[in-house]
């Protein structure tokens, strides 16, 4: 079967990936370069989205866990597993810590023999010895978990790689321009004619779709997710409650410095994805909250700010569902969210679709 994939992030590569190993003749268009936009806009982790859980998305945590084991394994020249710190304080937080601890109860257990190291807890001087600046006013202790941690831009061109010794044929620089039901698809005032059509392109594939005149099913939203960069390894790794919101906030050590992120912000599709004063102010002031010496503006190195593709369930952007969609119409296939640790399930899925 000849198939084309649209969408050069990370699930678009694992689509072809997966088609390719499969035996079908693939093409994968790039409007730029490979993981050129969202997908090396990350915040750097495999992990199961322990936040998830909140919201009862037990199946996806189950495959994202299975999956990050999955990169680790494959590619450990670029990534590691990381021991990450979650503070407690007295009436202070959004969630207390019994129910913290029923996550990662949780979490353990739908990780299964692929768990990185069990949860554990620390006593408030346990964790005042480990990470001196956080503040001791009504620290109760930290929870310790484990997750994965990537180069997201070196291990997507690492699938890349292995999507082209399956057969894939890349084509970067190349947009297309509509797509239709019967397997056409349009580049560059040409037609082109496949068996099936697979619309991975993220962000954009509602655009696609409405550049064809198509109304699939689902739609499609666009959230910012920003991420602030310093010249300073972090105290620790940590998982920081927001005072106000209860959202979660990372602090990472990323390179030879630290990566404090992320927050979440609807935003057109059409406008370019870039930090606001009003998220790194949010940031900062969740950092600064717990942990001192505080970080000023002028300390920040660098930002950077990708989008992540969300169906559009009505929600607040905090609380939409992280889950992925996939539509059959005819020829064409439409994925509509995805997140990267689970890319490799979600080609699995789409490639089960494309042979249906």
């Amino acid at each position: 079967m000849k198939v084309a994939v649209i969408g050069g992030g990370i699930n678009g590569i694992c689509c072809a990936w997966e088609l390719a190993r499969r035996g079908h003749e693939v093409d994968l268009y790039e409007r730029g370069e490979l993981m050129g936009e969202t997908s090396s806009a990350s915040s750097k982790l495999l992990h199961g989205g322990l936040r998830y859980l909140e919201y009862g998305e037990f199946r996806l945590v189950r495959e994202a866990l299975r999956e990050r084991h999955w990169w680790l394994q494959a590619a450990p020249e670029l990534t590691r597993s990381l021991r990450i710190l979650l503070p407690v304080y007295a009436g202070k937080d959004a969630r207390p810590r019994w129910q913290l601890r029923i996550g990662l109860i949780l979490y353990d257990l739908l990780a299964g023999r692929r768990r990185l190291g069990r949860h554990r807890w620390l006593s408030a001087r346990a964790v005042l010895e480990e990470v001196p600046g956080l503040d001791p006013e009504g620290l109760r202790g930290a929870f310790a978990y484990y997750d994965g941690q990537m180069d997201d831009h070196a291990l997507g061109l690492w699938a890349a790689r292995q999507a082209e010794s399956a057969g894939v044929s890349v084509h970067e620089q190349t947009e297309v321009e509509r797509v239709s039901t019967g397997g056409e698809l349009y580049v560059a005032g040409e037609t082109r004619l496949y068996d099936r059509v697979v619309n991975v392109a993220g962000p954009w594939v509602g655009e696609l779709m409405d550049a064809s005149e198509l109304q699939p099913r689902y739609r499609i939203r666009a959230v910012r997710g920003s991420h602030l960069l310093f010249d300073r390894p972090p105290p620790a790794p940590m998982l920081l409650q927001h005072p106000d919101d209860g959202r979660v906030v990372f602090v990472l050590p990323w390179q030879d410095g630290m990566l404090l992120g992320t927050t979440e912000v609807a935003q057109p599709i059409d406008q370019s994805p870039e930090c606001t004063d009003e998220e790194r102010d949010y940031l900062l002031e969740v950092y600064n909250r717990y942990l001192s010496p505080a970080l000023k503006p002028q300390d920040i190195s660098s930002h950077f700010s990708g989008l992540r593709p969300l169906p559009d369930d009505g929600r607040a952007p905090t609380q939409a569902s992280r889950e992925y969609e996939v539509e059959r119409l005819d020829r064409l296939i439409g994925v509509y969210g995805g997140k990267w640790t689970t890319a490799r399930a979600l080609a699995r899925q789409v490639a089960d679709m494309t042979e249906a």
